[in-house]
């Protein structure tokens, strides 16, 4: 069905258009994102000889080609202008690189396939109703990788991996299932992105959300203990840590907390849990293996000063490492990974990139609390307090986890892009509507503020003292004005 092409203004970024891509576009989108996530092209026979991924990455580019007229001003972002001077950066000074025949044939596909997230994420997700099927279904399938795995060791014994613990004794760690590729810190990665997600949009929801929040928390928590990946369970306490610090109930959190530490130390296998001491002692059989991890991290932090203005090129680190120590083993800090493919201007733009991100975060809580209404409002606001978490579980598991050609900051940065823009479409709708003088507009405005200027919270507007308090500080403006 055609519709009439409209744009709205915005102060920030220029003229958007309204309309956005066809819903046609959208669904495709959403099969990439399964057929990326649940690697299709492994569970069916047949499937993978077309190259899915790649034919969908080409038809959906073409079909945003086909609709650029509905895109006009949203590449005017600020995160979006930031990926550009940095993808502007890398095609510049591939010339002056140290690998460029590597990076044209084996590395530039791997990247492309990451930075699109960011492309279409950012120009296809244009309302509330898009935004969230996306976060349904992206949510959906990380959950999905984590309990097939997790599944599969409860009925069959399946671990996927294994790590060695000295004496010519290995012990199983879980990776992911059958059809997926990744390995066990890969699957605790996943199991800290879903996290967040599931607690601020779950457990804030109906009854119904909390009753299958209460029952993925705890699967997600065991499949956790089970591939021992030290670097996801920090990642996690960083995602703990801002759920606490954001909490009113702080004391009933330290109390969960304090639970659900001694219900995991009780199923931990020996091996399991000198592991994760290992973490903070290095009297453990996992000590060596912790200081080998820190001195790996220093190491390529002085491999990529051997290049420091350019770097080698994107996505050779492996090659670096064969060359230099001779060894093909894969970056483990996307920060040591930055320096040596990109050089220090590429590492000082990629860090721009995820600053400007924070900032739209920063300004959507902003945007947020200008917004007329609780309802509107309590979905956003809920999920851009588990973006936050997010954005800070990324940065800090980004030391344990490679990143320049992964999906994960430029589907983050798509989403930050979309999610900021529908924001300030709907503060623009509501400006017009209080600019006619609705007094319904008006009316609850006005309680909203005394309810900030009292240290309320927007999620939290509805508790019984909170609505006393701001109905008799109502009463008494209303009196004077």
């Amino acid at each position: 069905m055609s519709r009439q092409q409209q744009s709205v203004p915005n102060s920030n970024y220029g003229t958007q258009s309204s309309v956005g891509v066809t819903d046609g576009v959208f669904w495709v989108y959403l099969f990439f994102l399964v057929n990326f996530f649940l690697h299709l092209s492994n569970r069916i026979p047949g499937y993978g000889a077309i190259r899915p991924t790649l034919l969908l990455v080409a038809l959906i580019a073409g079909l945003l080609f086909v609709q650029r007229e509905r895109l006009k001003g949203k590449t005017r972002d600020p995160i979006f202008q930031a990926v550009l001077v940095l993808l502007g950066y890398m095609v510049l000074s591939w010339p002056l690189v140290e690998y460029q025949g590597s990076v044209i044939r084996h590395n530039l596909p791997e990247f492309i396939k990451a930075i699109v997230f960011l492309f279409f994420t950012a120009l296809i997700i244009d309302s509330r109703r898009r935004l969230v099927l996306f976060l349904w279904v992206f949510v959906g399938c990380q959950v999905i990788r984590v309990l097939e795995p997790l599944y599969l060791n409860i009925t069959q014994g399946y671990w996927g991996d294994s790590t060695y613990i000295g004496g010519g004794e290995f012990a199983g760690r879980l990776a992911g299932a059958p059809t997926d590729v990744i390995n066990p810190n890969e699957l605790g990665f996943v199991i800290a992105t879903a996290a967040p997600f599931l607690h601020y949009l779950l457990f804030t929801g109906r009854w119904y959300a909390k009753v299958l929040y209460l029952i993925l928390v705890p699967l997600l928590l065991y499949a956790l203990i089970l591939t021992m990946s030290r670097g996801a369970f920090l990642a996690l306490l960083v995602v703990g840590w801002i759920i606490f610090k954001d909490s009113s109930h702080k004391f009933v959190l330290i109390l969960v907390a304090i639970g659900i530490g001694f219900a995991g130390w009780s199923v931990m296998e020996p091996i399991q849990k000198d592991r994760y001491i290992s973490i903070f002692s290095s009297d453990t059989a996992g000590g060596a293996t912790t200081q080998g991890r820190i001195d790996g991290t220093i190491a390529e932090f002085k491999l990529g000063m051997k290049r420091p203005i350019v770097g080698h090129g994107v996505g050779t680190t492996p090659e670096v490492k064969a060359n230099t120590w001779g060894s093909t083993q894969a970056s483990h800090n996307m920060y040591g990974e930055l320096l040596i493919e990109i050089g220090l201007i590429g590492f000082v733009l990629f860090l721009r990139f995820i600053i400007k991100i924070y900032q739209r975060f920063k300004r959507n809580q902003q945007l947020l609390r200008d917004m007329a209404t609780e309802v509107s409002t309590r979905f956003y606001w809920n999920l851009n307090r588990a973006l936050i978490a997010l954005f800070w579980m990324y940065a800090v598991y980004s030391l344990n986890y490679w990143g320049l050609s992964q999906y994960y900051w430029y589907l983050f940065g798509g989403l930050a892009i979309a999610f900021g823009q529908i924001l300030s479409r709907e503060t623009s709708t509501e400006d017009a509507h209080k600019t006619e003088g609705s007094k319904e507009v008006i009316k609850y405005p006005l309680g909203w503020q005394i309810n900030t200027r009292l240290g309320g919270h927007p999620a939290g507007v509805g508790s019984p003292k909170r609505l006393v308090q701001l109905r008799k500080d109502y009463k008494l403006l209303q009196k004077k004005h």
